[in-house]
């Protein structure tokens, strides 16, 4: 109050102190702790972690990389996931369930123990190819993964992997195979269908659908009754 009871006349500038106090350097430490301006931005952090994973390997791969990649900085990144490991595993548990639902459901709509094997594995390779990035980081770098994640993954794996072996086992029981060891059956179509993410580049040549369906023709003519 007495500051302002003062007669007009030129104020003296504040102390150094003061101006310190006053400054924004919380606002700027505020802003860039901000989650990143993404639309859906787990998903887009996850994405283009991957498309990273993919070319460089995750040891190649650095939270500084992702976050220039994406325009963002390191703490927005930080604010969805903690470390570099939680996206990595992230990456895997999302493409292991959203490939499961996705096959389920070509799966049930499929009649017969034959189109329910060809909807498996063209569904299975449709969404390969619609996800090669993060299929590429799971296949590639699957045991890297933090024990309690990896026993995640590994029970969706493993309900993936009965699901084909029903599958197959409907079809024999249908008479459309002929009686064979189902178990070692599924995990040769796995094999075929996991092997393309070694040497299949989408846009180039056939579609990953394509290329299942061939495989599906070639499996199904050693097996018929």
């Amino acid at each position: 109050m007495a500051v302002r009871q003062n007669p007009p006349g030129p104020r003296a500038a504040p102390p150094k102190a003061v101006m310190a106090i006053t400054a924004p350097p919380a606002q700027k430490r505020a802003r860039a702790g901000r989650p990143p301006t993404l639309a859906a931005p787990r998903e887009r952090i996850l994405e283009e972690a991957a498309k990273l994973f993919a070319r460089s390997g995750y040891d190649g791969s650095s939270i500084s990389d992702l976050a220039a990649a994406l325009g963002v900085s390191k703490a927005a990144i930080y604010h969805y996931y903690p470390t570099k490991q939680d996206i990595y595993d992230a990456i895997i548990l999302e493409v292991l369930n959203g490939l499961t639902q996705t096959v389920g459901r070509d799966v049930a709509g499929a009649e017969g123990g034959v189109a329910r094997l060809r909807a498996f594995m063209v569904g299975h390779a449709r969404y390969f190819e619609q996800h090669h990035a993060e299929f590429v980081t799971m296949l590639v770098g699957y045991s890297g993964m933090a024990l309690s994640e990896r026993e995640d993954a590994a029970r969706l794996r493993d309900s993936y992997e009965k699901r084909l072996r029903a599958v197959i086992a409907q079809g024999v029981a249908e008479g459309a195979f002929r009686a064979q060891d189902v178990a070692a059956t599924g995990r040769a179509v796995l094999s075929m269908l996991n092997w393309m993410v070694r040497w299949y580049k989408p846009g180039q040549g056939d579609s990953a659908e394509t290329i299942a369906a061939g495989y599906f023709d070639l499996l199904v003519g050693g097996m018929r009754a």
